[in-house]
């Protein structure tokens, strides 16, 4: 059974708040919330590489950036439900959590609960650090300009 589209992009959307977030702010946020859960391991936290890729402009041909570590972990639930978490770095607990909070989110029980106490807050912390640091860029931007020199009456 596939399924709906909404239901990806939904999922898309958490799964990346979750692997963009900062591991102390997780873990701050997802302690509480994970604490009653029982899960097994399908796959025990592992850190690895993952080769990034650019294009040339934005939309030109594409290239190998170089590479990126990334720490990666899949747990199932009681029920059956299956949660995954990749994240950057070799953070071993946030990945775990986000494996976690994932498969929790699938369960329309506790969903509502779980977007606001963690996902929500994390991606507000994650829009003001942008936002900061659009800021700070911002502030060193140097205007060349050319001044108009009168005529040259040659």
């Amino acid at each position: 059974m596939q399924a709906e589209p909404a239901a990806v992009a939904q999922r898309c959307d958490w799964l990346g708040v979750l692997s963009r977030s900062v591991g102390s702010e997780l873990e701050a946020l997802a302690t509480e919330v994970v604490s009653g859960a029982t899960f097994g391991w399908l796959r025990t936290p592992h850190v690895g590489l993952v080769m990034v890729r650019g294009r040339a402009g934005g939309t030109g041909n594409v290239f190998n950036l170089g590479e990126m570590t990334v720490t990666r972990a899949s747990v199932q639930l009681d029920d059956g439900t299956v949660g995954h978490g990749y994240v950057q770095g070799r953070d071993k607990r946030q990945a775990e959590l986000a494996a976690i909070i994932d498969a929790l989110l699938q369960q329309q029980v506790r969903h509502d609960e779980i977007m606001a106490k963690v996902v929500e807050p994390l991606r507000q912390k994650a829009e003001a650090r942008r936002v900061e640091k659009s800021r700070k860029a911002a502030s060193t931007k140097v205007d060349f300009f050319t001044m108009v020199r009168g005529e040259d009456p040659a």
